[in-house]
């Protein structure tokens, strides 16, 4: 008759309550951080828009310098990062408005999938104006409906980052980050 040596079974049960603990500890844990509302990587640099808004539904006119209306929907789905510019764009602005800029370029060949529209009034300096000609398209806010976004703040600006079927996404106050912008986009657009 084989009796088992009662030492030996015990230390193979340890060993695969160790093994089994080894795989659980993870999962145990990241249950617990979810559970206290810690998530990794969810959380974007831009303010959230609350409540939503459709720009498409709301009919959210914007009208561009050549006189034509802005499509929210585009003939290809783009998203559009909308800068709107304080009282009297200057140094600062145009500095902000650049890193914008800089930060579709980062973008690579998803460029085309991000337009840039400001509102606002053109810089007074022409070299400046014809150099956001590049990236920007311009135009106004006709019925003033963006108005709430707009810093009063002199030589500042704030973005909007709105999804290709009008719905704003994040708001971007004076001072926002263009590193955490770029992080925010790139999450969208893949």
């Amino acid at each position: 008759m084989n009796t088992a040596d009662p030492n030996r079974t015990r230390k193979s049960r340890i060993h695969l309550l160790l093994i089994a603990l080894v795989f659980l500890a993870p999962m145990i844990a990241a249950g617990v951080l979810t559970f206290a509302g810690w998530q990794p990587g969810t959380k974007g640099n831009g303010q959230p828009i609350v409540p939503q808004r459709n720009f498409l539904d709301e009919h959210l006119r914007v009208v561009l310098a050549d006189g034509g209306d802005y499509a929210w929907r585009d003939s290809e789905p783009r998203m559009t990062l909308v800068a709107l510019a304080g009282p009297d764009c200057a140094t600062q602005c145009l500095a902000t408005l650049t890193a914008m800029a800089k930060a579709r370029v980062m973008l690579n060949h998803k460029q085309d999938r991000l337009r840039l529209l400001y509102l606002g009034t053109p810089p007074a300096d022409a070299a400046a104006r014809e150099a956001m000609s590049t990236y920007w398209q311009t135009g106004r806010d006709v019925d003033g409906k963006l108005d709430g976004y707009r810093p009063a703040t002199p030589d500042s600006v704030g973005a909007l980052l709105v999804e290709s079927n009008g719905t704003a996404l994040s708001f971007y106050p004076p001072g926002f980050d263009a590193a955490g912008l770029l992080r925010d986009i790139r999450k969208v657009i893949k």
